[in-house]
């Protein structure tokens, strides 16, 4: 999937996903699928994030605004995470 998820569009988190924090990272269990998936602090920070709708524009604002990060390498690294998810059908795009 080549499908790259616009500045402009929200996102939010899918259901039927079970979150835990362990050691400071946020690990979760797709009911749907079986799988286990380590989202890491970022990933873990970008999903409690994403748990209301918000455009992908807005998280990284937020995710510039916790880490110390610039705004070109935040928005490719949050596409590729988000894009990731996407295909996992673990977030939806309103």
């Amino acid at each position: 999937m080549n499908y790259t998820i616009p500045l402009n569009v929200q996102i939010v988190q899918g259901e039927g996903n079970i979150v835990s924090d362990m050691d400071g990272e946020k690990v979760m269990l797709n009911i749907a699928n079986g799988k286990y998936y380590n989202l890491g602090q970022i990933g873990g920070y970008i999903w409690e994030l994403i748990r209301a709708p918000i455009t992908v524009e807005e998280l990284v604002t937020a995710l510039m605004t916790e880490f110390d990060v610039e705004q070109e390498v935040c928005e490719e690294h949050t596409k590729v995470f988000l894009n990731q998810l996407l295909e996992e059908k673990i977030i939806h795009v309103c």
